[in-house]
């Protein structure tokens, strides 16, 4: 029950705010309050926003009610600057319009783009954004921003605050201030000279104490986001612009950034990596002050415990292993224009350090594949902490900054504080040039002990940080709750008594995000600590980083990756706690629906967690375990008769293709959906998209006699759905691959049965894990039996399926779907012409998985003049039978598909089920890859 003033507040909202984008229940408000950091605190009321005038309803209604709020990007801030226990205002769908201009020198973007996104904007102009965090791929701009995020490359140049030019803010009252337009500064000018006047009067205070003045100018030579950007005060003298860098690296406690507008900076075409191995971190130290004055554009420092960390994993270069206890290596990178200009540069920098002491002679390679493989090394370091870390423990990343001449001796200074207080598996690494390290260590805050111990240690660092070295308690993870307490002890007292009245300025009544960046609590930072309780051993590896989010199917619907894994240790704590309250029901029941039946199980979470979760499976193991005896019966009869319930679907689909065929499309339309209401939803959705029948083929087709052999297994799928009413392509696929086969010389086998057979993939995704694991078994045996043992590779024409068959089946069995094969095999016997017209492909989830949407591309470029490969669309969200009986995840997987594709003519993918939802939304026929292949190849000529 919502507390009075929360209840009116709702109320309010409620006649503005679409029902549907606000959220009160408690399973919702936990898992969508949860970010990045080791904080928790629960949103009452949770609001999406999709354009300027809904966030500034919100902050007018708050700021009536007296109610605090705080907003959210992405959620991937590590200091718990994204969590309230209040009012939480997310950003929605709406917020991703930009602008580039000025001959691609700005661009202009709203808080709801992902920082790589943009990149992906300015790609063909050669620039990218300043910014350069290493959570690019999944935070947002309004976090980006706010937060004053840097990263390997920006240093303190090409920051958010180095590179801005212009702002749209929303103050505490609702009021708008666009810094670019003048008429915008004149009226903002007469409603509020309150903050006008006071930014520059405490410019003048400041500007008359030279020793503050130059405090502020020192500090900020090095990374700094502890407090505000108090160099706004001095950089700059016109109120406006002190306003529009106040507010980066604010965390929201100022304003609402709705709209930024960045300088961009040249992305170099050509960039070279070396990994310069030294003895001691103070040689690497040494190297890197000499660095500083080379054409490098990043130099990243790992101590010996980090590349420990990493030496057995995958993917790493030889020579990790057996190095001295002390040595430490430097990740270089120069970029350049031109090759020449590259070389050249190698060449400076590797002279440059030739006196300092190496391992190792500094190895530069240009070739992206090999640097690739050195960068693997950096980017592996928080997850090989991650991954061992005991369950229930949390991974704390802090980051802090030295000036570059003290940065040896705090390295080994802060190595020791480690020992001091038992944090044996830290590792230290960090972007150098900048002095700037980040250390990573495991923490436990299920008992009081363990939180004094992680008390003992941050109030050492921040004595040696700052009392030593005089450096930066946060150098680009943001002040957040974590280093409020700390905030005055680095600053020290006029300047944070400076940063107190900056925010009574901009936030009078204390309702932006409080209790970050100024907190009057001491203890702030070891209050409200995120329970993370043993759940399941797929999940407890889990940092709750937010990585997966971008790329989950029903992350715009109900749950991501994170939010399902938020939510089910919150239940598994409480079940643990043996509290058998409404509460916990409650949970239980929105889980089934938002955490289980709208998770398509793809997968490919795992592909951008860093520690490798696929939250899929993990789903997978909850629906067997709710799997009762009546349904483990019908999953028996359904496996032992599955020829006949292939054939039951097939006569379904005909059926209703005939229907179709009657009523015309309005009235089946119509009808499916009345049918959908009246049923509660229990009933499948039908679609325009919906195909026919099908059959498996009666035998073998008389082939060539030749020593060209395939075994062609097509899907069930294949098997039961054939083409959609209203595609030209009549033929089922089978048919079509059998021709194609056949076309290229080869003599085509079935295993024995066929009609009968089946990859388990059906039964495992519901949760039948013995009957899934039954099937493969058969299909094994007859794929073993019919290609001699593995001798004959085996076809099989769905990519899901394959998927499975290479996971379950006989490793001697030679497996392909459709790209592979085509590649491997068919351009080997049939010429292949290019086909006069523009098509999309899809790569399914598993096509991902198995690193195939490259190659997808190149057959595709092989069989069409023009192929597009619509961006941001990743698994189709159809799930299988999902599709049917949760279609709300197939559209809002694929919104993004029809503006891309509206230049097609047709698409292709290598899953029929995949291609009805991708058909539905991108409004353009979708076929297996194989039937383009058919019609533009012939036979090669001798």
């Amino acid at each position: 029950m919502l507390p009075a003033a929360y209840q009116a507040f709702l109320k309010e909202l409620l006649e503005f705010i679409p029902r549907r984008n606000v959220f009160t229940d408690p399973l919702r408000t936990l898992a969508y309050g949860t970010d990045a950091s080791f904080y928790r605190l629960i949103p009452k009321i949770v609001v999406d926003t999709h354009n300027e005038d809904e966030v500034v309803g919100v902050i007018k209604l708050a700021n009536r009610h007296r109610l605090p709020m705080t907003f959210r990007a992405a959620g991937t801030s590590l200091s718990g600057q994204a969590v309230t226990d209040s009012i939480l205002v997310r950003l929605g769908d709406g917020w991703r319009k930009y602008a580039i201009f000025d001959n691609a020198t700005k661009i202009r973007l709203q808080p709801g783009i992902i920082g790589s996104h943009a990149n992906r904007l300015l790609a063909e102009f050669g620039k990218k954004i300043g910014p350069d965090p290493a959570s690019i791929d999944t935070c947002k701009i309004g976090g980006i921003v706010a937060n004053n995020a840097s990263g390997m490359c920006c240093g303190v140049a090409e920051n958010s605050y180095k590179t801005l030019s212009h702002m749209r803010v929303v103050f505490h009252d609702g009021t708008v201030l666009d810094t670019s337009d003048t008429k915008s500064r004149a009226a903002f000018q007469r409603t509020h000279p309150e903050i006008v006047n006071g930014v520059a009067a405490m410019r003048a205070q400041i500007m008359n104490k030279p020793e503050l003045a130059d405090l502020i100018t020192r500090k900020f030579k090095i990374k700094n986001t502890t407090g505000y950007s108090l160099n706004a005060l001095v950089d700059f003298a016109d109120p406006f612009d002190i306003i529009q860098h106040l507010m980066v690296g604010s965390e929201g406690t100022l304003g609402f950034i709705s709209e930024v507008t960045y300088h961009t900076v040249t992305e170099h075409a050509h960039k070279a990596s070396a990994l310069v191995i030294f003895p001691t971190i103070r040689d690497a130290c040494e190297a890197t002050i000499i660095l500083r004055q080379q054409p490098v554009s990043a130099v990243e420092m790992m101590d010996r415990a980090s590349l420990r960390s990493v030496e057995d994993k995958p993917g790493m270069p030889d020579g990790l292993q057996g190095l001295p206890a002390d040595a430490a290596a430097l990740l270089v990178e120069t970029r350049a224009a031109d090759k020449a200009t590259l070389d050249d540069q190698i060449a400076r920098i590797t002279a440059s350090i030739d006196a300092i002491p190496k391992i190792r002679p500094v190895a530069f390679t240009d070739v992206p594949a090999e640097f690739g493989t050195l960068w693997n090394v950096r980017k592996g370091l928080f997850p090989a902490v991650g991954a061992v870390r005991k369950v229930g423990t949390t991974v704390i990343i802090e980051d802090v900054a030295f000036p570059i001449a003290s940065l040896a001796d705090a390295t080994l200074e802060l190595q020791t504080l480690f020992a001091k207080h038992g944090y044996s598996e830290a590792i230290i690494f960090g972007h150098a040039l900048e002095g700037n390290l980040h250390f990573v260590f495991t923490q436990d805050f299920n008992t009081q002990t363990e939180v004094d111990r992680y008390r003992a240690f941050m109030d050492d660092v921040a004595a040696m940080v700052v009392g030593t070295y005089s450096g930066s308690l946060k150098a680009e993870h943001g002040t957040g709750r974590n280093m409020a307490p700390f905030v005055e002890l680095e600053w020290g007292r006029d300047a944070f008594l400076l940063m107190r009245e900056l925010k009574t300025l901009f936030d009078p009544y204390g309702l932006l995000n409080p209790g970050v960046i100024i907190n009057p609590d001491a203890e702030a930072h070891i209050r409200n600590l995120k329970p993370l309780p043993a759940a399941h051993t797929i999940i407890d590896k889990c940092i709750e980083c937010g990585f997966c989010e971008p790329i989950c199917p029903s992350k715009d619907v109900t749950f991501t990756p994170r939010q399902r894994i938020v939510g089910w240790r919150e239940i598994s704590r409480m079940k643990a706690g043996d509290e058998k309250s409404s509460l916990l029901k409650q949970l239980f029941s929105g889980y089934d629906y938002l955490g289980d039946n709208t998770c398509a199980t793809d997968g490919l979470c795992a592909t951008r967690c860093p520690v490798g979760i696929n939250t899929g499976a993990f789903i997978k193991e909850l629906r067997a375990d709710k799997v009762g005896p009546r349904a483990q019966k019908a999953a028996d009869w359904v496996a032992r008769h599955y020829g006949g319930v292939c054939r039951t679907v097939s006569v379904a689909l005909t059926g209703a293709d005939l229907l179709h065929r009657v009523l015309g499309t309005d009235v089946m339309d119509k009808g499916a959906q009345f049918l959908r209401v009246v049923s509660l939803k229990k009933a499948p959705l039908w679609t325009r998209a919906m195909p026919t029948g099908a059959s498996a083929p009666a035998h073998a087709p008389r082939g060539p006699v030749s020593d060209r052999k395939v075994v062609y297994f097509p899907s069930c799928i294949a098997r039961s759905m054939g083409p959609a009413r209203d595609d030209e392509q009549r033929d089922p696929l089978p048919a079509k691959t059998i021709g194609l086969l056949l076309k290229a010389g080869y003599h085509v086998l079935f295993p024995e049965k066929l009609g009968d057979l089946c990859c388990g993939q059906p039964f495992e995704s519901k949760g039948f894990k013995a009957q899934a694991d039954m099937k493969a078994k058969e299909l094994s045996e007859a794929l073993l039996k019919v290609s001699d043992n593995g001798a004959i590779p085996v076809l099989c024409d769905t990519s899901p399926c394959l998927y499975r068959m290479k996971e379950t089946l006989d490793k001697r069995l030679k497996l392909y779907e459709p790209i592979e094969f085509a590649l491997e095999h068919l351009t080997q016997a049939l010429d292949f012409r290019k086909a006069e017209r523009t098509i999309a492909i899809h790569s399914t989830c598993t096509a991902v998985k198995l690193g195939l949407p490259g190659k997808f591309k190149q057959l595709a470029e092989l069989c069409a003049e023009q192929v597009v490969v619509p961006e941001d669309v990743f698994c189709c969200g159809f799930a299988g039978d999902r599709g049917f009986n949760f279609p709300e995840l197939n559209t809002g997987a694929l919104k993004e598909l029809r503006r891309q594709v509206e230049i097609c003519e047709e698409g292709y993918s290598t899953s029929r089920t995949c291609e009805i939802g991708l058909s539905l939304h991108g409004k353009i026929p979708y076929r297996n890859i194989l039937y383009l292949v058919d019609e533009v190849t012939t036979p090669k000529t001798a």
